[in-house]
């Protein structure tokens, strides 16, 4: 199993598991039960942790699939630049839910200002993954690209192969 297989194994669980996480934090905070919250703050801790991986393994895949007919290095490139602004938001979301961990189990009495920080950090971060999801899956499937952007890239494609053909 190369990365290629790795990434595209694991990539979509940061965006599931963190909308999970998420219905399970709001109904946490709607019953007012601290286990509920406690699992909801796992969930978001092992969605951060199983970015890593996800996010380690996007160069290589890149590379297998950016001289495959039809993919667009413009929405390779997209999706690279987005994975690694959302990435620091999980790591951010992940801290923050091992911080709420820490506030609930000490019973500290500014817990719930926490819990709805984690909330509001859950909810950006899915948002953002959503978008990076959306443009990974661009790359392979054309039916869902912009079609203003396909027709830029595949002139950029032509131009390149153009090149291409006037070295030899």
């Amino acid at each position: 199993m190369d990365a290629t297989h790795i990434h595209l194994l694991l990539t979509h669980f940061p965006i599931v598991g963190t909308i999970i996480g998420i219905v399970i934090l709001m109904y946490g905070i709607y019953s007012k039960n601290e286990s509920v919250i406690k699992v909801a703050s796992g969930t978001f801790i092992a969605m951060a942790l199983l970015t890593i991986p996800v996010f380690l393994t996007g160069e290589g895949a890149a590379e297998t699939v950016e001289n495959i007919p039809g993919v667009l290095e413009n929405t390779i490139e997209a999706h690279e630049e987005l994975a690694e602004k959302a990435i620091w938001l999980m790591g951010l979301l992940g801290v923050l839910s091992v911080v709420n961990l820490f506030v609930i189990f000490k019973k500290l009495p500014f817990s719930k200002i926490i819990t709805l920080l984690t909330l509001f950090f859950s909810l950006s971060t899915f948002g953002l993954f959503a978008q990076v999801g959306n443009l990974g899956g661009q790359i392979r499937h054309s039916e869902i690209r912009d079609t203003n952007a396909t027709i830029q890239g595949e002139n950029n494609a032509t131009e390149r192969m153009t090149d291409d053909d006037d070295d030899d």
